[in-house]
Formats: structure tokens, C-alpha cells, sequence
């Protein structure tokens, strides 16, 4: 069993739909870096239509919208990750990490 790992794919599901994976996780950090929807995608090498679908699953999914389009003015328009969007991630990186932690100290004590 030398040099056996564990790797695990997260995904949480709402109402049994599809809500909130590493890539969406991963996606929604790029426009909170990025403050656009076409720089994340571009970023990520992700074609601008699947980031917008995935945007919109994830927004008809959520209570609240996870991302917001801004029109210019003059503060300038953009797109932005509300607060339930940075909760969102923070709860996936949370799960996901004592996930880790659990399969490693699973995979320590099978040794």
C-alpha cells in the first residue's frame, strides 16, 4: 500500500441539483479577482459561455444571487460575488478541507 493516495472530487448539491463544485468554486474567485465575467473565463481558459452558464445554474440554484452584472455609470460597471457568493466558497473550502483531513488520517490508519 506504499505510495496509495486518496483523492476526492467535492460537489454540493441543492434540491438535488448541481450547485457548487471546485470549478464553479474556482470560477467564482477568478471574477472576484478579475471583476468580470469574460477576464475569469479567460483566465481559466473557459470559453465565456460556459462561465456565464454555470453563473446562471448557480443563481437560479441559490436563495440569493451568488454573482451580480454592475452597468457602467460613474463608478464603472463590472461583475461582482455578493456576499452569499463569499459564503458560498468559504463553505465549500471549509467542507472540503476537513474532507482532506478526514481521508488522510483514513489513509494513515490503513497503512
Amino acid at each position: 500500500m506504499n505510495n496509495l493516495t486518496i483523492e476526492n472530487k467535492l460537489w454540493l448539491q441543492k434540491d438535488g441539483q448541481f450547485y457548487l463544485g471546485k470549478g464553479r468554486v474556482e470560477l467564482l474567485q477568478a471574477i472576484v479577482e478579475h471583476g468580470s465575467i469574460s477576464a475569469a473565463a479567460r483566465s481559466m481558459q473557459m470559453s465565456y459561455k460556459k462561465a456565464w452558464t454555470a453563473i446562471d445554474e448557480m443563481n437560479s440554484i441559490s436563495d440569493e444571487p451568488l454573482v451580480v452584472r454592475k452597468t457602467g455609470g460613474s463608478a464603472g460597471g463590472g461583475t461582482f460575488v455578493t456576499e452569499a457568493g463569499k459564503k458560498a466558497i468559504s463553505l465549500y473550502e471549509r467542507i472540503n478541507i476537513r474532507c482532506i483531513a478526514f481521508l488522510d488520517e483514513e489513509m494513515k490508519s490503513a497503512q
